[in-house]
């Protein structure tokens, strides 16, 4: 037997257990007055009856579900009754408690922002030094072995033969017998051209004796990087021989997003930690931006500098960087938790009181670790939903019109937007547009008829679906064009009528 075979007993009840934990949680909803209070359903008509643990299971008489149990009313409660507009719910305060509803407050505030990144170790690239011969020649001994290497300034770094170097010294020795001063300061400026110490061309002076080879030193105090020669290689001018980095400093480049390069700006104070030294941490501050971004990864870059005396900090390391960003504006904000982000649409779940909540679109601004920015939405001194608020924008999505942001302008347009009844044709859904056959328009004096219509970005397309009945609010734009800017009391014949096929149990 398989190990996955011994595992399907445990994974069938596993999903047992998740199906009935949110079959309870719809019960909780249906079954104890999520949708309505009882003084608002007392004189009404249920529009059809669904079982306490499937609220797919649906019939429009009552009955008991496939599990035994009695269905559960379901009655339409209009936006008057509400008090809030469609897609809002009301709940008991037993079900509010069982369902661990919290709420947080809508206020000004300024947010503590920080990005947290990524970044390398880098050699201090102004004190990067590269060594290249200005001569050809072979390479008679290297010092250096390996990269990493450390070296002091003035430690021999290799050893190179060139009949140009021995010629220059010729020159010189020429010059200094025939007592020639123009000649011996020409001869000595040329071999400093050609990296030649002063050490050397003192020592030659004095010795009056020609160096087949040519030592040359360590421009500064650091280690070998880039080391490309070995003993016997034939160089001449323009091969990189070796790089020697100082260490004593190093820079450390920090990658960012490309939406957050314009929040980044010179001397925003940074906090940096390593792996390699749990427990220590770096304070300094960004000293420039790069003004280009990669191409590959779309990020840009920052720099900063750190002293190094010990040497802990090694080229190539990988560090966290906690860029803390100076803004002290005021935002309106809400606890983050509160934000439902989904693919097309940022809504939160407003809490109205008195068990009334209602799922509404709103626009967001920049966010932090504990906050969000609304710019669109909401008004300060508001409530929002932050815990259980994904249940409560699942009841409320159904029939919400998501229409807070644009409450202005609908009222300014009021005069140019009629409700009326229909019945769905069609759904374009890339154009956002459907067919619907609506009922007639006394207001503009439209008889019955079937005609395309534009649909709100607001509205979820997904509620609209072949055969669906509908109320909808249509509105006349400057243009002439027709738009459903909201939509109510959505039915689908098609959804019933393949329930209504499911046979129901007989006891």
């Amino acid at each position: 037997m398989s190990t996955f075979n011994l595992f399907k007993p445990a994974i069938f009840i596993a999903m047992m257990a998740g199906v009935a934990a949110g079959s309870i949680v719809t019960f909780m909803l249906l079954g104890k007055g999520a949708s309505v209070d009882e003084h608002l359903v007392a004189d009404k008509q249920p529009l059809y009856w669904v079982a306490p643990m499937d609220a797919n299971y649906q019939r429009d008489k009552p009955g008991l579900s496939p599990m035994g149990m009695e269905l559960v009313p379901v009655y339409d409660t209009a936006p008057d009754d509400l008090g809030e507009g469609p897609g809002t719910v009301i709940i008991s305060p037993s079900v509010v408690n069982n369902l661990g509803v919290r709420t947080g407050l809508v206020e000004r505030r300024e947010l503590h922002r920080e990005i947290i990144t990524v970044g390398y170790v880098q050699y201090d690239e102004e004190r990067l030094v590269h060594i290249h011969p200005r001569v050809s020649g072979w390479i008679e001994k290297l010092y250096v072995k390996a990269t990493g290497d450390p070296v002091k300034k003035n430690a021999p770094l290799y050893s190179l033969y060139s009949p140009e170097l021995v010629n220059a010294q010729e020159e010189l020795l020429l010059a200094i017998n025939r007592n020639n001063t123009r000649l011996v300061t020409a001869a000595k400026e040329r071999m400093r051209a050609l990296h030649i110490s002063d050490s050397f061309i003192d020592t030659l002076v004095r010795d009056q004796n020609v160096q087949q080879t040519v030592t040359f030193m360590a421009p500064q105090d650091g280690v070998v990087d880039n080391l490309n020669i070995r003993e016997g290689f034939y160089v001449q001018p323009g091969t990189t021989l070796l790089s020697v980095g100082a260490l004593d400093s190093v820079w450390v480049e920090g990658e960012i997003f490309e939406r957050q390069a314009s929040l980044v700006a010179v001397h925003d104070r940074v906090a940096m930690t390593l792996d390699y030294l749990p427990g220590e941490s770096w304070e300094g501050v960004v000293e420039y931006i790069y003004p280009t971004l990669n191409s590959e990864t779309r990020t840009a870059r920052v720099r900063l500098s750190f002293d190094n005396p010990n040497g802990v900090l090694k080229p190539n390391m990988f560090v966290q960087l906690s860029i803390q960003l100076n803004n002290r504006a005021q935002r309106l904000v809400i606890p983050r938790e509160a934000l439902i982000r989904t693919g097309d649409q940022d809504r939160v779940v407003l809490a109205l009181g008195e068990g009334r909540f209602k799922s509404i679109a709103v626009k967001v601004g920049i966010i932090d670790q504990g906050f969000a920015e609304i710019l669109e939405g909401l008004t300060a001194g508001e409530r929002v939903v932050t815990s259980a608020q994904f249940l409560l924008d699942s009841e409320s999505s159904k029939h919400s019109d998501f229409t807070r942001l644009l409450s202005e302008q609908s009222e300014q347009l009021a005069d140019e937007s009629v409700w009326v009844s229909g019945h769905v044709i069609s759904v374009q859904h890339t154009e956002r547009n459907v067919t619907v056959s609506h009922a007639p328009i006394a207001t503009w004096g439209w008889p019955e008829m079937t005609m395309d219509f534009n649909v709100a970005t607001p509205i979820d397309l997904s509620l609209l679906t072949p055969n669906a009945t509908l109320r909808m609010n249509i509105h006349k734009t400057p243009s002439g064009e027709y738009v459903i800017i909201q939509v109510d009391d959505i039915a689908s014949p098609v959804t019933l009528e393949h329930t209504h096929a499911i046979p129901m149990e007989e006891e």
